[in-house]
């Protein structure tokens, strides 16, 4: 049985990558591309473990100061 999908009203502070990518309706692997390309804000990094502070991630504007999710153009 699969979680009901996450709305930005109710999801945690922090997101896991799958979480964020759902929220973003992006592909997660896209997503864990442009965190290593420090594309992203709000990412912390507890050792192997990524969580993305929510009120960043839905205050971002992509597109704007940055390449496009995935774009390793510059």
């Amino acid at each position: 049985m699969s979680a009901p999908p996450l709305a930005a009203s109710t999801a945690p502070a922090f997101l896991t990558v799958e979480e964020a990518a759902e929220l973003l309706r992006v592909n997660r692997k896209t997503l864990y591309e442009a965190i290593r390309l420090e594309q992203v804000p709000g990412v912390a990094r507890l050792g192997r473990i990524l969580r993305i502070h929510r009120d960043t991630l839905l205050t971002w504007r992509p597109g704007n100061s940055r390449p496009a999710l995935g774009d390793t153009k510059s």
